[in-house]
């Protein structure tokens, strides 16, 4: 096992799964209540990666950092350094490839409250913040939690964009899906075969967490 690379894959992943936290909840809201006509083309958005292939993305998302496109000169003149092949650059890259794991889970939850209660809220008086802060989010919070983990094990499992974005540097990019491919091609398979497993333990654990959620839920509503 290679704990540097399971120490980089989980900072990574907490991360990704925090940031998408402060930034899915805003984006889930106002996918699920906007009235907006044209809001399909933001739900498309937002949905893109989960048919995009990652390559795809992952190169886009290169040459945007790189000092080619005005955004990587921007931040280069900013910090001195590219987003491209460091971990700065895999977070921004887990970010956009996770968004949707965490947004629609959390809007299948928002769009299940009961209508009726945000309208005697409104009727109470209460303006959008505080029906979303007080009777939305409350309710939702299995949704919330399911986007969240949802979000961490799909960071943990990435490869092509990671691949794409950071290349294959130990202690800067190199998480644990790069270095299952690293002992394959090295022909290192008893290796290869513990941190897959541990992947797979992680994962279904992480799933068992998801469905048991969504059992209570169930059961609560049921009742």
């Amino acid at each position: 096992m290679n704990w540097q690379a399971l120490v980089l894959t989980a900072e990574l992943a907490c991360l990704t799964s925090f940031i998408l936290i402060i930034v899915g909840v805003p984006v889930a809201l106002w996918v699920a209540f906007s009235r907006r006509r044209w809001k399909f083309l933001a739900e498309s958005v937002v949905a893109l990666p989960i048919v995009l292939p990652p390559t795809v993305l992952g190169f886009y998302l290169l040459v945007a950092f790189g000092s080619y496109s005005s955004l990587g000169r921007w931040y280069q003149h900013m910090t001195g350094s590219t987003l491209a092949f460091t971990f700065g650059g895999l977070v921004v890259a887990s970010v956009l490839y996770s968004l949707p794991f965490a947004v629609h889970p959390m809007v299948a939850g928002f769009r299940g409250v009961d209508p009726k209660l945000m309208a005697a809220a409104r009727t109470l008086g209460a303006g959008k913040f505080k029906i979303y802060s007080q009777i939305v989010l409350p309710l939702a919070w299995p949704s919330l939690v399911t986007g969240v983990v949802l979000s961490f094990a799909h960071t943990v499992g990435e490869f092509g964009v990671v691949l794409m974005v950071g290349g294959n540097i130990p202690g800067i990019t190199r998480t644990l899906s790069i270095d299952i491919y690293d002992q394959v091609e090295a022909l290192n398979y008893h290796s290869a075969n513990i941190t897959a497993l541990t992947l797979l333990v992680v994962s279904y654990l992480l799933l068992c967490i998801v469905y048991s959620l969504n059992q209570k839920v169930i059961l609560w509503g049921a009742r």
